[in-house]
This record gives C-alpha cells, structure tokens and sequence, in this order.
C-alpha cells in the first residue's frame, strides 16, 4: 500500500525504501540514527510511519489501551500477562526477537482474524501499549525490540502534551495526510486558524491547511498553461486522494471500495482494485496482480472511459515491481 502511495510522490523512489529508511537495509539502525518509527494512530488500527515528534502524542492512547478489554490491543490476560514478563526479560538479553522466537505453551487464542499463538498477541499488545516498538522487518515478520533501542534518548525523554495539544496535533495530522478533508464539528475549531474552507459544487464543506491552499492558484494555471497531455496514473487503495470514501463519491462522482476483505462473490472491481485518474478525473480501474515467480504483472480486470491509454500506466507500475 505504501509503496503505490510513495512512487507517485517521491523521485527517484524504489519499492522498500520506506523500510529502508524506517529500520535501515541489512544490520538495523541503532536508535541515534533513526529518524521514524512505526506505530498506530491513536483509537485506530491503522499501522502509520511517524516522524519523532508523533511519540509523546501517542502516549495517552498507549496507557487507555491498556485498561480496555480487546483481544487485539487491550489489557493483558492473566496468561498473556505472565508470558510478558518472561517477554521483556528475553529481549533484554538477547536483543530483538519475533513471536517465532518465544516458547510459549502452543495453545492458540482468539483474535479479531483468526487466531495466534499466546507469544504473538502478547507481543502484539505489549506493542501497542508502547512497551515494545518494531525494531525491523524480515518480509512481514515483525521483530521487537525496547523503545529505547528504537528511538533516541532525547525522543523518550520529550514530555507529555495536554489532550487538547494532542487532539489539534491529531487534526493536523490528517490534514497533513489526506491533504483535503471533511472536518468533524469538534474538530475544526481546533485548527480553524490554519485552514482555508474549500466549497465545491454538491460537496460538503472541505478544509485544507492555509500553506496548501496557496498552491491554488499556481497549480491551475500551470494546469491551463500545459499542451502535453495529462498523465494518467494508477492511485494505490488508500491514497490520500481517495481515503474518504464520501468524499471520494461527492468529489469525483466514483463509489470505491477497496475490497480485498470482501469475499470473492461480493466483489464489483476486483481484489487489488487501483482508481484511474486522468488529470482530473477518476475515469475506472485496474485491477493487476503481480506474479513475481513468474516476472510478470498480469491484469486481471480493468474497466476503463472510453478515450483513456491506461496500459503506459501499467507499464510503468510493472516497471517500479521490477516486472514485465
């Protein structure tokens, strides 16, 4: 998902640079020289690359993660509670270690998917409630390690804001990520001083931040200026331009849902569905599926508006896969 959001945004990126940049490309960083760190946006589970100055924020929503029952991220168990213990002590010792990696007693509990061994939601809640941190990836496994391994002292040692320092630090954050957003009532006065209202026909009320809105106008006249034709681009599932789902509908007139957690026979576009946009406009899908063993991106779906080349848009995205 990243990596669909990064290509388009940063030159020259390569997929697993974000990685890279996270925990490093062989040994890991040591804590002094890393600059993010990964963890999950407070009351969500969505799993978020942070710069440091994320950490104190997160901290309140860590310690009411833990008087919550939930068997993803709430309080321990009595058997998860004992296993942590013995957790903590071994990464002391040995340094970063999986779920793989810790004797627990092979009886499965349930979680919010399926199950997992005691070790794995153990170390997942220790996670969550910030007493672990990832301290590097091997494919998708998780290797955790103590936040003072992860992150620089000074980044630790940062105090506490107040909740309401934190709600508008979480408001800027999403506008910082969506770019353009619809606003709670209870959000807005929060940030009412650094955003612009943006009113487009049959929308709701949008907000941008003040520095954003001055793209403006220099934006739509390089746009009126330019004889090439618009570029056509293959959005991830989550981009910020379509992560809204009712904004994406009012704004762009296109109902998209990622459906890879749809079953099979519910699904309208596909798997893997990526939105089309066409300068202004979202004008279809693609659905493609990489075939590594095979070197190949295969196209398993796509519906298209007549009049737009879609397949340099996939060629391009074979070429970033390193496929053909």
């Amino acid at each position: 998902m990243q990596e669909h959001i990064l290509r388009h945004r940063v030159v020259g990126y390569r997929e697993g640079d974000l990685q890279r940049r996270l925990h490093g490309e062989g040994a890991p960083l040591p804590a002094e020289q890393r600059t993010a760190f990964e963890h999950h946006l407070p009351d969500s589970a969505v799993l978020v690359a942070f710069p440091h100055e994320a950490w104190p924020h997160l901290l309140g929503a860590m310690r009411a993660r833990t008087r919550r029952s939930g068997a993803w991220s709430g309080r321990l168990t009595p058997r998860e509670r004992d296993l942590a213990e013995r957790i903590m002590g071994e990464i002391g010792e040995r340094g970063a270690l999986s779920s793989e990696q810790i004797e627990d007693d092979g009886r499965r509990g349930r979680q919010v998917w399926g199950k997992a061994t005691l070790a794995k939601s153990t170390l997942q809640k220790l996670f969550f409630h910030g007493r672990v941190l990832i301290a590097r990836r091997e494919n998708n496994r998780r290797y955790y390690d103590l936040p003072e391994r992860v992150l620089p002292a000074a980044v630790l040692a940062r105090p506490e804001p107040t909740a309401e320092e934190t709600a508008r630090w979480l408001v800027h954050l999403k506008l910082r990520q969506r770019r353009l957003v619809q606003l709670k009532r209870g959000e807005l006065p929060l940030v009412e001083d650094a955003v612009v209202r943006v009113q487009v026909e049959g929308c709701p009320p949008l907000y941008v931040r003040r520095e954003d809105a001055r793209e403006f106008d220099a934006a739509e006249q390089r746009w009126q200026e330019t004889t090439a034709e618009r570029p056509v681009l293959l959005l991830a599932p989550l981009d910020p331009l379509i992560y809204d789902r009712r904004v994406t509908e009012r704004l762009w007139d296109f109902d998209y849902t990622w459906e890879v957690y749809t079953p099979p026979t519910k699904r309208v576009r596909g798997y893997y569905a990526l939105p089309v946009l066409a300068g202004t406009e979202i004008v279809g899908h693609v659905d493609p599926k990489a075939e590594r063993d095979a070197g190949r991106l295969r196209v398993v779906s796509r519906r298209v508006r007549r009049g737009h080349r879609v397949m340099p848009a996939v060629a391009d995205l074979a070429g970033f896969l390193g496929l053909r």
